[in-house]
C-alpha cells in the first residue's frame, strides 16, 4: 500500500507555501496544479508516482492552504514561487509536472530557470493562449470568472457534482478532493479557497502570457498531455482549437512529443489517474527525459 503523504510547509521570500510530500525514491518529480485547484487534485495520481520517484505538489499561491497576497499572479510571480520552493528544498533537476495553469506555470519555468528542470510534462494544459481566444481581456474575465458558490451547502455541491463523477466513472475518493478547493464554514456553506478577485489576477496573468513566444527557448524535453473526447459533440470545437495549439507548441518546441489522453476530461488526473501516473513512468523508464 502506499504511504500516505506528509503536509508541510517552506517559506520562499516571506510567503508560506504548503506542499504534500508523497515520499518516493529516485528521480524526483514536481506536481503543480491548475487554476482553482490544489495539490489535492493528484491525490491519486502521487502515490502511483512514488512508488519509483521522490514526488512532492505544491498549492501555489493563493491556492490551498498556501498563503493568499493580493498581488503576484502573473506568471513570472507564480514561476518565482516554484522555482524558489525547487531551490529551497533542494531538489535537483526535477520533472515538473504541469495541469492546465500549473502547465503554463511549468513552461515559463523552463524558460526562467533550464538549469533547474529535467523536463516537463503538460498534462491537458501548458498551451493556454488567452489573448488569441478572446478579443479583450473583459471578455476573458467574463468567461473564465468562478462560479458564485455564495450560500451552497456542502450537500447541495456535492448533489450538484456526483452526477458529473459518475458519468465520468469517477472514483468514490473524488468528492473529497474536489472538496479540497473550498473551506467549509460553520454554517455548511463553501468558499473557494482561492478568491474571486485573485482568481481574476491570474486571469490578467495569463492575459499577458505568450505561450507560443517561449516554446522555442525551452531546452528540456516536453511531454504533451491533452485530453479529448472525440466522440462527445458538445466538446468537439475545443478539440479542434487544442489540436490547433498542440500541432503550434509541436512545430516550435525542440524537443517534444504527443500523447492524447482519449475519452478523457480536462481533470484528467481525478478521472483516470492511473493513465497518467503510467504515461509519465514510463516516459521517464524510457529515457525520454534524459
Amino acid at each position: 500500500m502506499p504511504q500516505a503523504p506528509r503536509d508541510e510547509w517552506v517559506t520562499v521570500d516571506g510567503l508560506n507555501f504548503h506542499y504534500r510530500d508523497w515520499g518516493g525514491s529516485g528521480e524526483p518529480i514536481v506536481l503543480l496544479h491548475g487554476l482553482a485547484s490544489t495539490s489535492h487534485i493528484w491525490d491519486m495520481v502521487a502515490p502511483i508516482l512514488a512508488q519509483n520517484h521522490a514526488v512532492i505538489a505544491v498549492d501555489q499561491r493563493g491556492h490551498g492552504e498556501s498563503d493568499k497576497p493580493n498581488d503576484g499572479y502573473d506568471i513570472e510571480s507564480v514561476t518565482k514561487d516554484a522555482i524558489g520552493i525547487i531551490d529551497k528544498l533542494g531538489i535537483e533537476k526535477p520533472l515538473v509536472v504541469g495541469h492546465s495553469w500549473g502547465g503554463s506555470v511549468a513552461l515559463n519555468l523552463a524558460v526562467e530557470a533550464p538549469q533547474s528542470v529535467k523536463g516537463l510534462t503538460w498534462v491537458d494544459g501548458g498551451m493556454i493562449n488567452v489573448s488569441n481566444r478572446y478579443p479583450s481581456i473583459e471578455e476573458a474575465k467574463v468567461e473564465m470568472a468562478p462560479p458564485d458558490f455564495t450560500g451552497v451547502k456542502v450537500e447541495g455541491f456535492l448533489e450538484r457534482v456526483r452526477p458529473r463523477h459518475e458519468q465520468n466513472g469517477m472514483p468514490p475518493g473524488v468528492a473529497e478532493i474536489v472538496l479540497a478547493n473550498f473551506e467549509i464554514l460553520e454554517d455548511r456553506t463553501i468558499k473557494a479557497r482561492l478568491s474571486r478577485d485573485n482568481h481574476l489576477r491570474i486571469i490578467e496573468g495569463l492575459w499577458d502570457h505568450k505561450p507560443q513566444e517561449l516554446y522555442a527557448k525551452v531546452q528540456c524535453p516536453v511531454l504533451i498531455m491533452p485530453a479529448r473526447q472525440q466522440n462527445n459533440l458538445a466538446t468537439q470545437e475545443r478539440g479542434r482549437r487544442r489540436l490547433m495549439l498542440v500541432e503550434e507548441a509541436e512545430e516550435r518546441l525542440p524537443t517534444s512529443k504527443t500523447v492524447w489522453l482519449e475519452d478523457s476530461i480536462h481533470d484528467v488526473p481525478i478521472q483516470r489517474p492511473e493513465l497518467v501516473a503510467g504515461l509519465i513512468n514510463d516516459h521517464l523508464a524510457d529515457g525520454f527525459f534524459s
